[in-house]
């Protein structure tokens, strides 16, 4: 990958003032800075604005004196503040010592970052420091156009946040951490957390985020992809049993910025990051990365996707949207602000997209989720699927089901599957669909209420099946019984229903039930 970084004008808190940084939170959290307290003093909409990048509503819900108000108007909306009711809620020497704070002229003192209310999973009180301008902003795109530029939480870190399996783990790996929000997460499951980026700013940038949050510090390292950890002893060994990135995954026709542009052709940094994976993972250990991958005139997507997974690792891809390369192309000029300059200038860059994705046959660009997990087995699970519908985050434990599921069946032939109970999942139901009237449905769906929220089509014997499975009988017993209520023969039912059971497995609509141990003999 090509370092496009370059040094951002604005200075940047001190890391190595312990105290100064201690004190700040202290303050934030008396003052009530915090996710909650944010929505209760600017109610849900100018709270939803903001997740707009809208400001306006925020600072009329803050023309107060109150300390909250004031925190807000300077760390997340980047107002000077008078110094003199700055001093009302802060130790303002010590911000301006250690780098919080800084002189705007007059009596007034501004933030030199943007820090954001976030909260944990489990109702931790953390702060994602960024660039100003990076955290909300206005409707322009981001607040600066530095190539080294480094953004706060977005929906891409909060959906990766909300994928990633949260089991505790002895070692962590953060690629392209940005502003440290993975890094803050995988420390609450991980002894210990590395986080690795191309861009010094960004490492920094962390460092305040996982201080000013009263997380553990990281293992931070400046570096491209996996080359930070590769041959490093300092760890003790170059493997992870978690490995997350929500990478410079844009397919652009340079390298503008680096928090969103790879620098590599195409979608080849997606694909390096990916298969880079699997020499890095410990054995049963999971990779989590979102990314974009091009369709490519004669190509299967699917085909080109599976070509990413590395040997050795179960692979489970999800492709969330597409866009065709016009759609794109704008999404990522507004990003950057290039609809508001010069309209012969955002013409030419306009066009400078289009050249590229035309040189290279691609017609669209799907965006996703890629979750491997480190497996001995020899022959692999690769399932790659579209599914653009509303899902229920968060989805981490979801995805380490999917993969205990692809064990189970993997280690069940068809014999051992008839000779085995299921439990059909929470809250799915039975939708039937046909003319009003009709004896019989044209077909049954099954819906999820929960995680992936699919739907799948079934006949109306595997929909009673799926019906009477409370973990009480086999399933050849529950098809046997089947059998006999439509006139069916056993043993065709017993060769024909098990590939939908197995859809319904791996999908989640059935769970095996765990084995009922025997009776103990009776004593006497």
């Amino acid at each position: 990958m090509v370092d496009v970084s370059s040094p951002v004008a604005a200075p940047l808190p001190a890391p190595d003032r312990p105290e100064g940084t201690r004190a700040l939170r202290a303050a934030l959290l008396e003052a009530e800075f915090t996710a909650d307290g944010l929505l209760d003093l600017l109610g849900a909409p100018a709270y939803a604005a903001l997740a707009r990048s809208e400001t306006v509503p925020a600072l009329r819900a803050t023309r107060g004196d109150r300390p909250l108000e004031t925190l807000v108007r300077l760390f997340l909306l980047q107002q000077p503040v008078a110094r003199d009711r700055l001093a009302a809620v802060l130790d303002v020497a010590a911000c301006l010592e250690s780098g919080w704070l800084r002189e705007a002229g007059g009596d007034e003192l501004a933030a030199t970052v943007d820090v954001r209310p976030y909260g944990g999973p489990d109702g931790e009180d953390w702060f994602i420091v960024s660039d100003l301008g990076c955290a909300v902003g206005g409707a322009g795109g981001i607040g600066s156009r530095d190539e080294g530029v480094v953004l706060g939480v977005g929906g891409a870190s909060t959906t990766l946040a909300a994928i990633t399996v949260r089991t505790p783990v002895g070692s962590a790996l953060d690629i392209g951490t940005g502003s440290g929000i993975q890094a803050l997460h995988a420390g609450r499951h991980a002894t210990r957390v590395t986080a690795t980026d191309l861009n010094p700013r960004a490492l920094h940038i962390t460092a305040l985020t996982l201080a000013l949050s009263g997380a553990p510090a990281a293992d931070l390292r400046e570096g491209s992809l996996y080359e930070p950890v590769d041959g490093d002893d300092r760890s003790g060994d170059a493997t992870y049993d978690l490995i997350v990135s929500n990478p410079p995954f844009v397919i652009s026709p340079g390298a503008r910025l680096t928090y969103r542009d790879g620098g590599m052709s195409g979608d080849d940094l997606c694909r390096s990051i990916v298969q880079g994976a699997g020499e890095h993972l410990n054995e049963g250990g999971y990779a989590q990365f979102l990314a974009n991958w091009q369709h490519v005139e004669g190509e299967e997507w699917t085909e080109r996707l599976r070509s990413w997974v590395p040997r050795g690792c179960d692979a489970w891809i999800v492709q969330r949207e597409v866009q065709d390369i016009t759609q794109y192309a704008e999404l990522w000029l507004r990003d950057a602000g290039d609809h508001r300059t010069d309209p012969a200038e955002y013409a030419a860059r306009y066009d400078a997209w289009l050249d590229e994705f035309e040189a290279r046959k691609v017609k669209a660009v799907g965006f996703g989720w890629i979750s491997l997990r480190r497996t001995a087995h020899d022959e692999p699970s690769i399932v790659v699927e579209e599914w653009p519908h509303p899902v229920e985050q968060p989805l981490g434990d979801a995805v380490r089901a999917h993969f205990e599921r692809v064990d189970w069946l993997r280690t069940h032939d068809d014999a051992a599957l008839l000779q085995s109970s299921f439990v059909l999942a929470g809250e799915v139901v039975q939708e039937q669909v046909g003319l009003p009237g009709a004896e019989d449905p044209e077909h049954v769906v099954l819906r999820q209420g929960r995680g992936m929220r699919r739907a799948t089509k079934v006949d109306t014997v595997a929909a009673g099946f799926a019906g009477v499975c409370d973990g009480s009988l086999s399933a050849g017993t529950i098809l046997d019984a089947i059998a006999q209520l439509v006139g069916e023969e056993p043993v065709l039912l017993r060769d024909q229903v098990p590939a939908q059971i197995r859809t319904l497995v791996e999908q989640g609509f059935l769970e095996p039930a765990a084995p009922t141990a025997p009776e103990a003999d009776p004593v006497g």
